[in-house]
């Protein structure tokens, strides 16, 4: 338990949907509801829930210390919620949390910024109100002004700098709190590619450093490559924590199937759907790790083809080509469906989302019988074996067992 520094212990948190708006309590109130809050968990079960919704139900995790969790989950499954809760930017209905340790909260870049004040001013503005003291902006001020690259301006106000040099200000003084407990919510997901860069630079070098970071984002490779555990979230309950590359993985599998309709990718003639052989369902099209996989794409032709042609290409998430095959002089000697099989010895992907393009060709005719973007793409969830840096990361995954010896001296 020593190790443990975040304990969130069942908390749940309602919001009032419409109604009438809450008036401001009291010194008095305020003394009167904090005594009555242990007693809350049993008056909230009797309360008129027509009109409420819970944005968390009865959430239980624990973090230990230099653990850098990740948060996962849909947009309104509780992430920011959870988030402002662990801040104490507001408080559960139920429940408790146990933090040791300073909090930082890193839930908006450029919080704090005033528009009229210059960028000197807006970093022991900002600085103060995320909770560093004035001898830390003092210290770090040269570090801060050096990272938003912005040094040619710091001492114009706020409201002539361009929207990415905000931005990079803003990040730049929050990324230098020192506080034992980070909290992040997805503020890696703006700027410009060059930026994001060096902001998850930035990111991977806090967790260096044994602090305890939550990080909440969509980007699930910039969760693969920060978090070592990652909690899930749907509806404002915890579906699993887990192992990271297991669980994105899990997860990206579960979200493409609530999003399509699985009949629409079954087609009454060409290529009708595909599969991984040995895989049950729901998982038919996910790849845990490098091994023996063998892919099958379900064929339907109402004619004869003496010599068909058929090509595959495999896009990743980006566009690029991954992989591809073509074959030529396929036979099939009478009308109906055919598994056309692919038996890969390995598959050195790395984690990702990826898409399949097919055609088939009659050569003699050079009449295209059939061109097909399967809906339902391919999930590679084996852990990441590569440089820990995206940008140098490459589609290959393909693990390597490294050694040093000492070299025998030449005469």
């Amino acid at each position: 338990m020593s190790d443990v520094v975040v304990r969130v212990d069942k908390i749940s948190k309602r919001y009032r949907i419409g109604g009438k708006q809450e008036r401001y309590k009291t010194f008095r109130e305020a003394i009167v509801q904090t005594v009555r809050a242990p007693f809350r968990r049993l008056s909230a079960k009797h309360d008129d829930l027509s009109n409420t919704f819970w944005a968390l139900n009865d959430v239980s995790f624990e973090v230990k210390r230099g653990e850098v969790l990740g948060i996962i989950g849909r947009n309104g499954a509780g992430k920011s919620t959870l988030l402002k809760i662990l801040s104490r930017i507001t408080e559960p209905t139920t429940g408790a949390i146990y933090l040791k340790g300073r909090v930082g909260a890193l839930l908006e870049v450029g919080t704090g910024f005033h528009p009229e004040l210059t960028g000197r001013e807006n970093i022991y503005l900002s600085g103060t109100i995320l909770g560093m003291t004035r001898a830390e902006v003092v210290r770090k001020f040269d570090e801060i002004v050096d990272f938003a690259g912005v040094e040619q301006f710091i001492d114009t106000p706020v409201k002539r700098y361009s929207s990415g040099m905000g931005l990079r200000l803003g990040f730049a003084v929050a990324a230098h709190l020192e506080p034992e407990i980070l909290v992040v919510d997805e503020v890696l997901a703006v700027g410009d590619a060059e930026f994001q860069k060096k902001c998850l630079g930035k990111m991977g070098e806090v967790a260096g450093q044994g602090r305890t970071v939550l990080f909440v984002s969509h980007n699930l490779n910039q969760i693969r490559r920060l978090c070592e555990t990652v909690a899930w979230l749907d509806r404002g309950q915890i579906v699993q924590v887990g192992d990271t590359q297991q669980l994105t993985a899990l997860y990206e599998t579960t979200a493409i199937q609530k999003a399509q309709d699985t009949p629409k990718d079954v087609r009454k003639l060409g290529f009708r759907y595909w599969y991984i052989e040995g895989k049950k369902v729901p998982f038919t099209n996910h790849i845990d790790d490098h091994q023996l996989t063998e892919i099958v794409f379900v064929l339907d032709m109402p004619t004869p083809i003496q010599r068909g042609h058929h090509g595959l290409v495999l896009y990743d998430s980006e566009g690029r080509v991954a992989w591809s095959a073509a074959t030529n002089d396929i036979h099939l000697p009478q009308p109906g469906t055919y598994n056309l099989r692919y038996l890969l010895p390995s598959f050195p992907l790395k984690p990702g989302v990826y898409s399949w393009f097919m055609t088939f060709y009659e050569t003699l005719s050079g009449q295209e019988l059939d061109r097909w973007y399967a809906e339902q793409p391919l999930v590679v969830g084996a852990p990441l074996y590569t440089h820990p840096m995206e940008q140098y990361q490459g589609l290959l995954n393909v693990p390597s067992v490294f050694t040093v010896e000492r070299a025998e001296a030449k005469v």
